[in-house]
């Protein structure tokens, strides 16, 4: 997803050097994104589909600011991957991921299961199984189903309620952890 530019240099590499300038904590924006400051004032997301092989590494927040490349990045990676449809992905729930991932120390990317369902993909899973929510978050872009494979499935979700700023379910079962930036609340286990 990030790709080099005739002179050689990356937009990651381009952002890296200019966030390794930044001094000043991170504003908070919600409560996970206070768990973000003291990153040197950036945000970065790792994950990597199963289901398409795509991998991606950005940083998308660089003081006080959203970057709009590495955001379109996001909207894309998670879009719908049964039908391609896309969406904007709240930024609220990347802040979660990040922070979730932050607390967790963990080098690994998430894999991601599910981020933007379509109306048409959710119609369909919830005529697989009852745990697909009819009104389900990952409709609106405000939802990821995420994996860690160096952390269990009850550490992830540790990491995400710490964080005070969304939904969190814990799904051990089919070792998924669920995020979003609803109502605070969490499930499962």
């Amino acid at each position: 997803m990030g790709t080099n530019s005739s002179s050689g240099m990356t937009r990651r590499g381009l952002l890296g050097a200019f966030a390794a300038t930044a001094l000043t904590a991170a504003p908070t924006y919600s409560n996970a994104a206070g768990f973000l400051r003291g990153g040197g004032d950036i945000r970065r997301i790792k994950m990597y589909s199963g289901r398409t092989g795509e991998r991606l590494d950005t940083i998308y927040w660089i003081e006080g600011q959203y970057i709009g490349e590495a955001i379109n990045e996001i909207n894309v990676f998670m879009r719908d991957w049964r039908n391609g449809k896309t969406i904007n992905i709240d930024t609220r729930t990347v802040d979660i991921m990040a922070a979730a991932h932050r607390l967790l120390d963990a080098n690994e990317p998430y894999m991601l299961l599910s981020g933007y369902r379509s109306p048409e993909t959710n119609t369909m899973l919830r005529s697989k199984s009852s745990g697909v929510a009819r009104n389900s978050l990952h409709l609106k872009g405000q939802a990821a189903d995420l994996r860690l494979s160096s952390r269990s499935v009850r550490q992830i979700a540790q990491a995400a309620a710490s964080c005070r700023a969304g939904g969190v379910g814990r799904y051990s079962g089919s070792d998924f952890v669920h995020m979003d930036c609803g109502d605070v609340r969490t499930w499962g286990s």
